[in-house]
């Protein structure tokens, strides 16, 4: 069942920041690459221990964090234009910080002061390949502003940039190669550990492959991204421009699937990938044999799971990526049951049916929510078991578990239930490298999500 409506005209704790700070964070993750703000001062602090804090307590960084260089505009700027003082800047990063390409991104109010900072670039361009500027560099820009949107069509608008300026239109189609996009880096706090996995379960298939972010990843490969074979996006929602901007500059076709939690959703994305490139190679043996290693892993647990009854129903209230793929793989691989599942962004009609449809083939139907207000969690809860203080026989959602953020604690308190926090804003957990895609990653979530039911014993 589908709550489609969303009658609130407020959001109440919102779980991401603006476009300018999810580009922010998506060119922090990048290898090489230095941000350069043009915005008002306090735009990168915010975004430093706002987003980046609730993600997993990851601050910081090379020329990340608080080490952000920015144009910090004042009044002035503001009345007289802001193009001088951003040249400045730029100029003085060149010189300074170590890194091969330079990002200038704007906030609400440069944006809204009307500075052209397309020319601004294309000048130090220049500058840059005809040597007047000594850095072996490039540089491109992207209108970030923070009114367009919220930190996923950031992560779009930077990237999508990035593919229109950086990527090289004379690079040679190389076979079996694909790029992966649609983990927002920070958003997903869980962002190195889930490329990484999605790298390993595509290389079983011999691929290539481009995560952008992770410590494998380089400069060289984003730059030769137009020469691959294919996108992969493995979200519903996030990355599908920029595949679209991979499609229409560089011909190069892209299929859309979840991400790929556990057993099943990784057996799904290799299939598809597989035949997406006409792969000459036996997928099932792949996933026979990584089921095989995923099953006897969890073997041990298999009498103590149904002896200490260690099954749970569910709520899960996150965004689109962990609602989905959270739900498919309680539904899938561990034999829970999902109540309820709460989508907390604001979602479009057609984004909203297609989340729908792929929840509506499962045996055990949860009903999904789009609210963007999480703490009306209880309320879809209380219509579903109302309390009855002297009913002793009314139904009652027990043993319950909830997956969501750490803002969804309350929530798990007043059911008596463990809680896990999957989404952002994670500012209870210390995240570094882990990670929840593959099949290697369902181990790992099956771990995590036992624990924190026996945590208490």
């Amino acid at each position: 069942m589908s709550d489609f409506p969303v009658t609130h005209n407020y959001i109440e704790r919102p779980r991401y920041f603006c476009s300018f700070g999810g580009a922010l964070s998506t060119l922090e993750a990048m290898p090489d690459t230095i941000p350069v703000l043009h915005a008002a001062a306090g735009c990168a602090g915010s975004i430093a221990w706002g987003q980046n804090g609730g993600s997993g307590l990851q601050v910081g960084g090379y020329c990340g964090g608080l080490a952000v260089p920015s144009s910090n505009v004042g009044e002035r700027e503001v009345i007289f234009g802001g193009a001088e003082r951003l040249t400045e800047q730029i100029r003085a990063t060149l010189d300074m910080m170590d890194g091969r390409l330079f990002v200038v991104i704007t906030s609400c109010v440069t944006e809204i002061i009307g500075d052209d900072i397309q020319a601004v670039v294309s000048d130090i361009r220049e500058d840059l390949r005809t040597g007047k500027i000594q850095k072996n560099a490039d540089i491109v820009f992207a209108k970030t502003g923070g009114f367009k949107g919220n930190s996923y069509y950031g992560y779009d608008i930077v990237m999508s940039a990035i593919v229109r300026q950086f990527a090289d239109a004379s690079s040679p189609v190389k076979k079996n190669s694909v790029n992966v996009l649609g983990i927002v880096p920070y958003m997903d706090s869980f962002w190195r550990g889930n490329l990484e996995g999605i790298r390993k379960s595509l290389e079983l298939l011999g691929l290539t492959v481009n995560t952008y972010f992770t410590a494998d990843d380089c400069l060289s490969a984003i730059r030769e991204s137009s020469g691959a074979e294919l996108t992969l996006v493995v979200s519903d929602v996030y990355g599908l421009e920029t595949a679209r901007v991979y499609k229409e500059l560089y011909d190069i076709p892209y299929i859309v699937s979840s991400l790929p939690v556990g057993p099943t959703a990784t057996a799904r994305l290799l299939r598809e990938t597989a035949q997406a490139l006409n792969l000459k190679i036996d997928v099932e043996k792949i996933i026979e044999e990584q089921n095989r290693r995923y099953y006897q892993a969890l073997e041990p647990l298999v009498d103590c799971y149904h002896d200490a009854d260690l099954q749970r129903y569910a709520v899960i209230i996150g965004d689109a990526n962990y609602a989905v793929s959270a739900t498919r793989f309680l539904l899938d691989d561990l034999g829970w049951i999902p109540e309820l599942v709460q989508f907390t962004e604001a979602l479009s009609d057609t984004q909203r049916e297609s989340i729908a449809k792929k929840l509506s083939t499962a045996d055990i139907q949860p009903r999904l929510v789009f609210d963007t207000n999480a703490s009306e969690a209880g309320h879809y809860l209380s219509e579903r078991y109302p309390r009855r203080e002297n009913d002793l026989y009314t139904e009652t959602l027990s043993p319950a578990f909830v997956i969501g953020s750490s803002l969804d604690r309350d929530l798990a308190l007043k059911l008596g239930a463990p809680h896990l926090s999957l989404s952002f804003p994670v500012a209870n957990r210390a995240v570094i490298n882990r990670g929840y895609t593959g099949f290697g990653g369902g181990l790992t979530l099956t771990e995590d999500l036992l624990s924190a039911i026996v945590a208490g014993r």
